[in-house]
This record gives structure tokens, sequence and C-alpha cells, in this order.
């Protein structure tokens, strides 16, 4: 029988393998119960993997005995190398099984014990990324650390560090104790050592350090890699547009025209990689993640209503029907990543050869391969070409002497033709877990899509992914569940999971005036409140500050990839603070700035989302109340343009909301534009609202 590597393979590709019996596996250990896949890749490893969990810690200590943890996630590739040339390796597995209790880790699921550790090796005085592997005392206490290692490396490694333990065990507990304390003191130790307070000198002098960094003609900041950076878009596309700075709105429309052309976007099905291994967006690391594409499905619609480009509206539709048709459960749930591999090759169900584009589009091949570049410039390797696009396409019709309505006809036609036949194709594996917070970030680009576009399909599958969270992830009390797979929820919530599902359910009720999504936003707010809310510090914990972890808790703060939990919140209770008329979430806010500002302008990047709520309170900032029975049409207007800096909410009927209360006025449709709870005289047409809009 023909050996089939399952730790490749998603699990629910298992089954329709007839000829392979599963149950003749020659090993099989505890994470066969779990449901991540990245931790059903290695069910059948002969290492003695462990899911995480408190009382294996409680175990360990009462063997006396080391623990290797080692992280990871389904769609990484290095992830993959290193099972294949270590954890499915019988020798290895006999030393890794006979020194260590061995815990595997979905980081997407535990990102909490993911940070604890990552900030140990970085302590150590090592980079960080994934496999994360490292070495803790019997308590948890991690001693050492890396990331990837080659088989001969990993296994001399652990044979000293386990000798080490041996002779050593004092002086091993008392560096543990060391590192511990200083992880410690880098998460929780939030003092505030300059009280610079928030204004618009503040934000500018950030904003002109940061352009020495811009690539004016890439995009992105210089160098490699290039990673999308939704946070810092959004940031930027805000300053530019408030502060009418021509330099940051060109880079920001130069920076989403190169990505939306380059490699790192999937020219063929839509979707964006997670990042580009060059300066150019040419070459992508194959992956797709959630978290990216429903952020830079806000950030394009976003970009659409401000530039009016063409392109960022294709984007926006390719994005959404990727997210249809690759990432969509039954349920309404989105699930979580794409592989970079598949049939062990990285990127080999995305790229092309020139014979196959040939046969597959005929006599307009020539064609088609100057507007993909299905040459030197589109070559990637071994016989490989990366399709991409430089310039726009009215350029390019008018060179090769053609209509724009002529090519986008081509090119609609050779994306089918190329779709149907990557269809054929063993597809990279899927993780078909869905996470909480991935999932509203996904509601909110949807949201963001419909109110630019008016496509009602956009605004129902929000609507449809929200319940589920509403039904499956959120309980009665407004707690919250993190993970979830095929009906089964999972591990308590983190701050990420209620500041995004805040966000997103106060964007539905802004767009849909159905009140039910409010309501649900302050009953967690109200939770976390109670829950993570440090009322010393000011500031919310990542993980409930009473839960019981060997894992220490941390504050978020520092935007990345995806904003910091408590960016979000900072943001959540500017809007809560103006629907509700609560006076107290503005303290709040000021409180959790004070941590932010001495850094912001050294490092504006790292703090871009804050900078979103810093723009809010030093430009001028509207509530926008919209009641009557055409509110709707109304607001459409509305959004119309691009609005940063404006709360639009509305009714078509009585509404118990403080911004709403006692506005509605039966038979007359009314616009109220307010500023802090000051507002004008209502008006009856967008046209007139707009104009008070105007700064």
């Amino acid at each position: 029988m023909k050996y089939v590597s399952f730790s490749k393979l998603n699990w629910d590709d298992i089954v329709p393998l007839k000829k392979v019996n599963i149950f003749s596996m020659k090993y099989t250990n505890r994470l066969i119960h779990e449901t991540s896949p990245y931790l059903l890749q290695h069910a059948h490893n002969p290492v003695n993997w462990h899911p995480w969990s408190e009382a294996l810690i409680e175990e360990a200590k009462a063997q006396d005995k080391l623990i290797l943890i080692s992280i990871g996630y389904a769609a990484c590739h290095w992830c993959h190398v290193m099972e294949h040339e270590s954890f499915e390796d019988e020798e290895v597995a006999e030393v890794m099984n006979a020194h260590f209790v061995c815990i595997k880790v979905d980081r997407e699921e535990r990102p909490d014990v993911d940070h604890y550790y990552m900030s140990a090796v970085q302590l150590m005085g090592m980079q960080g990324g994934w496999p994360l592997n490292v070495i803790a005392l019997p308590d948890g206490r991690p001693i050492w650390g890396g990331t990837y290692f080659p088989k001969e490396n990993w296994v001399k490694s652990l044979n000293s560090v386990a000798g080490f333990y041996r002779e050593n065990k004092a002086k091993t507990k008392e560096y543990g104790t060391q590192l511990e304390e200083s992880i410690r003191r880098l998460s929780l130790s939030m003092g505030v050592e300059d009280n610079i307070s928030v204004n618009r000198e503040l934000l500018e002098n950030g904003v002109e350090a940061w352009k020495s960094r811009f690539d004016t003609e890439e995009g992105g900041r210089m160098g490699a890699p290039k990673f999308p950076m939704p946070v810092n878009l959004d940031f930027l596309m805000y300053y530019g547009w408030i502060k009418k700075d021509e330099t940051v709105l060109t880079f920001v429309n130069t920076w989403l025209e190169k990505m939306a052309r380059g490699g790192i976007y999937d020219q063929v099905g839509g979707g964006f990689a997670r990042y580009s291994v060059d300066e150019y967006w040419k070459v992508p690391h194959f992956e797709k993640m959630l978290y990216d594409n429903g952020q830079l499905l806000s950030v394009y619609s976003k970009g659409y209503q401000l530039y009016k480009n063409e392109e960022f509206k294709t984007v926006v539709y390719e994005l959404v029907h990727f997210l249809e048709r690759e990432m969509l459960d039954e349920s309404g749930a989105f699930y979580s990543s794409l592989d970079a591999d598949s049939e062990g090759e990285e990127g080999r169900f995305y790229v092309w050869r020139e014979s196959e584009l040939s046969t597959l589009l005929g006599d307009e091949y020539p064609v088609f391969a100057a507007y993909y570049h299905v040459n030197a410039k589109g070559y990637w390797e071994h016989g490989n070409y990366i399709l991409l696009r430089d310039g726009s396409d009215e350029a390019f019709a008018e060179a090769n002497g053609m209509s724009l309505e002529h090519l986008h006809c081509m090119v609609s036609k050779w994306k089918y033709k190329l779709l149907k036949a990557r269809s054929n194709r063993v597809r990279p594996g899927l993780d078909d877990k869905t996470l909480t917070s991935w999932n509203v970030m996904a509601v909110q680009g949807l949201v963001d899509a419909y109110n630019s576009f008016r496509e009602n399909n956009f605004l129902e599958l929000a609507l449809k992914n929200a319940r589920f969270i509403s039904e499956h992830q959120m309980q009665s009390n407004g707690k919250l569940y993190h993970s979830w797979k095929k009906g089964k929820s999972t591990i308590d919530g983190f701050l990420e999971d209620y500041a995004f599902v805040i966000q997103a359910f106060l964007s539905l009720f802004e767009t849909t005036g159905d009140i039910t999504w409010a309501e649900r936003a302050a009953k967690m707010m109200r939770y976390v409140n109670d829950h993570f809310f440090d009322e010393e510090r000011g500031l919310f914990y990542f993980s409930e500050k009473n839960a019981t972890t060997s894992v220490g808790n941390h504050f978020q703060n520092e935007d990345n990839v995806i904003p910091a939990s408590n960016s979000v919140m900072a943001n959540n209770l500017h809007r809560m603070y103006l629907l509700y008329g609560r006076p107290e979430y503005l303290t709040t806010i000021k409180t959790m700035l004070k941590y932010i500002t001495p850094n912001f302008t050294k490092y504006p990047m790292a703090y871009a989302h804050w900078g979103n709520v810093m723009l809010k309170l030093t430009e001028p900032y509207f509530e926008v109340a919209v009641c009557g029975i055409n509110s709707n049409i109304l607001l459409k207007k509305l959004h119309k343009d691009y609005r940063p800096n404006t709360l639009l909410a509305h009714c078509s009927d009585e509404s118990e909301l403080p911004l709403l209360k006692g506005r509605f006025v039966k038979g007359d449709d009314l616009i109220y534009v307010c500023r802090e709870g000051m507002c004008q005289l209502p008006v009856r047409s967008s046209e007139e609202a707009i104009n008070l809009l105007a700064i």
C-alpha cells in the first residue's frame, strides 16, 4: 500500500481515501480528540503529543518532567517542514518522549499561550516565529527555546537541555524564575514615563517621521518582506483625508494599487496572501488568512469611497466571492485559512506553466501573457509563473489598441477559464476551524463593502455570520467562546474576541438600524468591564483577569497585522460614548492613551489604530442621527463618500437609544448633525446634511 502522509491533509479529507485504513496507522496520540486541524495534523506522529491543559502542567510537576511546548498553525510552511523532518521520525520522537511531556499548541486557538512563550524566546535574544519550540520547567516556566530547527540540531539541543536540567536543577529553576519575572514585567508593567496629552502636533510629528519609511514607488514600508498591514492603511487613509495631506493620500493609493496588481493578490480567484517575500509584491508566501482578507475588504471598500478607483471595486467583489467560494461553512461561519502548500510544494496550486496557459487560452494567449507578465517579470522558479499586473487597465487597453470594455470582457473570460482549470488541482489544506475574532473582522469588511456598494448579498453574508456568532459563540450574559468547529464551541474568549465582536455589532446597528445589535454590543461591553478591565492601570487584560492559568496575563497594546485588542476597545468606547452618552467611556479612553502617546511619535506604525481614536479626539467628529420612514434611503446617500469622522445611526420608528431618542417625528424624515452631543437644527435632505459635515 502506498504511504499517505496524513500530516499534510485536512482531517475531513481522510475519509474519502477508501484504500487507506485509518485504524491501521502505527501511531495515534491524544491530539486525535481535538478539533483544530493543526493539532489533528500531528495526531499520528510517533511523538506522544498532548493538547495544552492546566491539568497536564500539574501532571508534569508531579513527575518532575520538563515540558516541551511546540506552537504553530495549520497554514505554516516551516511547521510542516519540521514535522516531516523531526516529528514524524521515530528516533527523534523517542528522544522527545523520553525526556519531555510534549505539548502541541495551535497558536490561533491559544494566542495567550503563544504570547507568553513568544515573549520568552524574544527575551532570550532570539527572533520569534513559527514553529515556536520552547522547553519549560515542570510548572510551565520557560528555560530554552527557538523556532525552526533542522533534525540534527533539534535532537542535539533536546539532549543538551535535558542533560543540563538533570545535573543543574537548582540553577535551571533560578533561570526560569528570572525569565518569568522578565516576562511579567514586559507584559504588565505599564508605567507612564511622560504624561503627554493627545494633540494635533503629536499626530503630525508621528506621521512626518513615518513618511521617511514610505516606499513611494511600491507602497508599504521600504524593503522586504512586505506585509499588507491593513491597520496602517486604514489610519493613513483617515489621516491623509482629514489633514488634506496629498503625500499621504498618494502613498495610500499607490500601496493599494500595487498590492492589487501584484502576485500577493490572487489574480485568478481573489484574496490576498499573508505577505510578499520581496519588495515588489511579486512572490507571496501563499497562505491566505481570514484576518488579512476581512480587514483588506474594509480597506479597499473605504479606498473606493475615497479614490473612486474601479480597481478597488473589483478587488472588493472578488474578495467577497473568494470568501463565499472557499472560506464559508454552511452554518454561515468562516474558516480560518488556506495553506501555502499543496502536494508538498509551496504555491503549487496558484502558479502556472507557460504551456498550460497557452493551451487554455489559445489565440488570446499573447495578449494574456502581456497583461499578466508571463515573461521574465512574472517568472518565479522551476518553470512556473506568478500572474501579476503592472499599470492600469486604461493604459494597457490604449497601448494594445482596444477599448477598456473589450479588455475587461477578455479578463473576465480568462479568469473564468483559469479558475475552472485550477479547480481540478489538488487544493491547499484548509483550516476549517472558526475563530470568533477573525470571523467578525470579515463581518466588518462585509458591512463596509455593503455601505460602499449597496450590494445586498454583502449585508446578507454579514448578518448570517453575526447571527452564527450570537447563537453559537455568545452566552446569555455576554460571555464569548473563542473557537468553534462542527457544532462544538471551545476555549473562553479573549479580549480580541470581545473587541472585534463589539466593533462589528455596532457597525451592523449603524447600518441596519436594528437595535438588537447595539444591545448585544452593550451587553458584551458590560461583561468586558467586569471581567477584563484593570481599574488600577485603566487597561483591559487579554485574558479574563481571574482566570487560573500557568501562563501570565498581559495587556495587548501594540498594533500589528491585527489591531491591538486595547486599541480596538478604545475605538469601541468612543462609539459607545457617542451612542449612549456615557462620559465615563471618554475618561477611560484618555487614561488608556497615556500609555500610547509617549511612543506614538517614535513608532507610529505600531500604534496606528490608536491613531484613529486620537484623530477622533483632535479633529472634527460628527454623530448623524437619521430618523424617519425613509431613513435607510437617506443613509445610503451619506455612505456614498468616505467619511471616517462620522458616526451614522438611523431609525424608522421611536428609539430608546440616547443618540436617537426623541428625534423620530411621524410622517417626517429628519437628519440631525451633532458634534459631541451638540446638535444643529434638523435638515430633511442628504445634501443639506453633507454641507453641515464639511470640514
